[in-house]
């Protein structure tokens, strides 16, 4: 559990959309962006699309990466951050999230605390991170837009941390986010827990050599890591790769 006083509140939605249905989510995609900026308490607010998982040790995903080939057209997201508790809890409410709701056969919800946050989304800093202690699943986020120059270097060199990853001891799930199919891309992974987290972000070999390079490769126009406590886990576990009973077993 953690252990705060006022916290930020984080939630990130994921839908699974039949295929089907796709041109009424290119029409969401397109519509929502603002709609969503502008619901009362959202400080932050992004809709994103997915790319494949790399898989778990329940065989989950695809294990090849998170580049612009994996991209997953049935799995669609939003990140948003909530002045309050109670702006969060309204957003079931809200239109977009019924129209959201509407069209996927399955979702899930994970409130998140903002635990530690470094780089810039969009020119702003997203997240408010609140000093505490958890020894419960963490969530880890990155996010980059990368250089166009330096973005088919950036690809290549992720063919190894992206295979750590898979076989990282404590990973439950993982796949990619974007706000584009090029140039801007992301990664959520979910924890057992922060130790977990620590042991493969900095020492893992395959992973530290690529944290070491990036300053001189220069692939990134702006970055974010930021890493989260798992609050809550609401709805359908599988929509984020995540095989949930296995972990429990």
């Amino acid at each position: 559990m953690t252990s705060s006083t006022t916290t930020q509140v984080v939630s990130l939605h994921v839908w699974r959309v039949p295929a089907a249905r796709l041109p009424q989510v290119a029409w969401r995609m397109a519509a929502d962006r603002g709609r969503l900026r502008r619901l009362p308490g959202v400080r932050f607010a992004k809709l994103l699309g997915t790319a494949r998982g790399l898989g778990t040790a329940g065989g989950l995903g695809t294990g090849r990466g998170f580049g612009p080939g994996s991209a997953d057209l049935t799995r669609w997201a939003a990140l948003l951050t909530w002045e309050n508790r109670a702006a969060a809890e309204a957003f079931e409410a809200s239109c977009p999230a019924r129209r959201w709701r509407e069209l996927a056969d399955a979702s899930c919800r994970l409130d998140l605390q903002p635990l530690t946050s470094r780089g810039r989304w969009a020119k702003r800093e997203p997240f408010t991170p609140t000093p505490a202690t958890t020894d419960g699943r963490v969530l880890a986020l990155t996010r980059a837009r990368l250089r166009p120059t330096r973005a088919v270097a950036f690809w290549r060199a992720q063919a190894g941390p992206a295979q750590a990853l898979v076989e990282a001891p404590g990973l439950l799930t993982a796949f990619g986010i974007g706000e584009a199919p090029l140039g801007w891309q992301g990664t959520v992974s979910l924890w057992r827990s922060a130790d977990d987290l620590v042991e493969f972000a900095y020492r893992h070999p395959a992973h530290r050599r690529v944290v070491d390079e990036t300053p001189g490769r220069r692939w990134y126009a702006e970055e974010l890591f930021a890493r989260f406590a798992v609050l809550s886990v609401t709805g359908h576990h599988e929509v984020l790769g995540w095989c949930a009973a296995e972990e429990d077993g």
